[in-house]
């Protein structure tokens, strides 16, 4: 194929390279001409290739393609490089997901070892777009329905657990990332174990709480706004068998976009009644299961400060910086509320009076 022509193809994409340096952009170039020269063995359905363009890229070494098809459909492409990623997880969870009748994109063909994906394309219209105070209620009454509906299928021995060993390496995210790299704080053993003692009073109660599908991610950004089968579900290749109120609190109490409280306890009630009526092993005192959903809340809210921080200082992406404050607006009311998670409070605002100022702005 001539020079000139797959140059022509990637026109839209390289502008995204433009700021690479020559290594990096070399090497994607070479990724590009491998998706290029996979797309072009797919027969059905017939694609456009010259429409290949960026639809969009995440937290991981995922990223994403939107290109025409000759059925005037859009599909997508995701381009998933082994050893970093491994596109057999989404394939093996795409099925369980529709089988449960859930809208998720459709696996139309693979490649496993280059780690492609063609998938049926859900729209451009994330919850997060469309979110506002008109739309809010009936959006997340839609998002819930399905949640409860994927809950009430789970099975044990299906998906891998997401036991205390995980939870507690998720928790030590923040202080290796947040207070250590971010905040710049080296924590005294004092400290170090009073931390502890909140991270074991949470997986206390989280390890206790029932079990189901647990999708990991199931906020604004990983749902879609559809016109049948609201929502379309994304980025679910973590899925994993754990604690039931976590996929809620990654609803509500979203690291993107704020509820005021009320609002967040009447969509918590709803779900609840819901889950109940599904016959979910829920409990049937809501002020107990209200407070699982806030030590879960605090535990992945403890893990995304961490995660935030390691995206901006290891990989350079500094836009997550901004949504830092919200989600610790989430973990300073949450431990506020509860004597035993007192002392991260108290951790937070001694490193708080001492930090260094850091260096990004927002």
């Amino acid at each position: 194929m001539p020079a000139q022509s797959t140059q022509t193809r990637f026109e839209k994409i390289n502008l995204t390279m433009s700021c690479l340096p020559t290594s990096e952009s070399n090497l994607d170039q070479q990724r590009l001409a491998a998706i290029h020269a996979w797309l072009s063995q797919i027969t059905a359905p017939k694609l456009q290739l010259s429409t290949l363009r960026p639809a969009s890229a995440d937290a991981s070494f995922r990223r994403y393609f939107r290109i025409d098809g000759d059925d005037a459909q859009t599909y997508i492409v995701m381009d998933a490089p082994q050893p970093a990623e491994d596109v057999r997880p989404f394939i093996q969870i795409a099925g369980l997901f529709a089988q449960i009748h859930l809208t998720v994109p459709q696996v139309l063909a693979q490649d496993v070892e280059q780690g492609l994906l063609l998938l049926s394309d859900l729209g451009t219209t994330m919850y997060f777009d469309a979110l506002n105070d008109d739309t809010a209620h009936a959006l997340y009454m839609d998002a819930i329905d399905s949640l409860v509906l994927l809950q009430s299928q789970s099975q044990p021995d299906v998906l891998p657990e997401y036991d205390r060993a995980f939870l507690q390496r998720e928790l030590m995210i923040f202080p290796e990332w947040y207070l250590g790299k971010h905040v710049g704080a080296t924590l005294t053993a004092e400290q170090t174990a009073s931390l502890q003692g909140v991270f074991d009073a949470l997986l206390a109660n989280i390890v206790a709480q029932p079990q189901v599908y647990v999708h990991r991610d199931y906020h604004s950004r990983n749902l879609m706004v559809m016109d049948q089968g609201n929502p379309g579900i994304l980025d679910f290749q973590g899925a994993l068998y754990g604690p039931l109120t976590y996929d809620l609190v990654s609803l509500l109490r979203d690291a993107y976009i704020h509820w005021d409280e009320e609002k967040v306890l009447d969509w918590a009630i709803r779900y609840w009644e819901k889950a109940r009526r599904a016959g979910l092993p829920i409990t049937p005192d809501f002020d107990q299961f209200y407070r699982d959903f806030e030590f879960m809340g605090l535990q992945r809210h403890l893990k995304i400060l961490g995660i935030f921080a390691r995206l901006a200082h290891r990989d350079g992406k500094e836009a997550y910086l901004k949504d830092i404050p919200l989600v610790m607006s989430y973990v300073r009311k949450t431990a506020q509320r509860y004597n035993i998670l007192i002392p991260l409070l108290r951790l937070l605002d001694v490193l708080e009076d001492t930090a260094p100022v850091v260096g990004f702005t927002f």
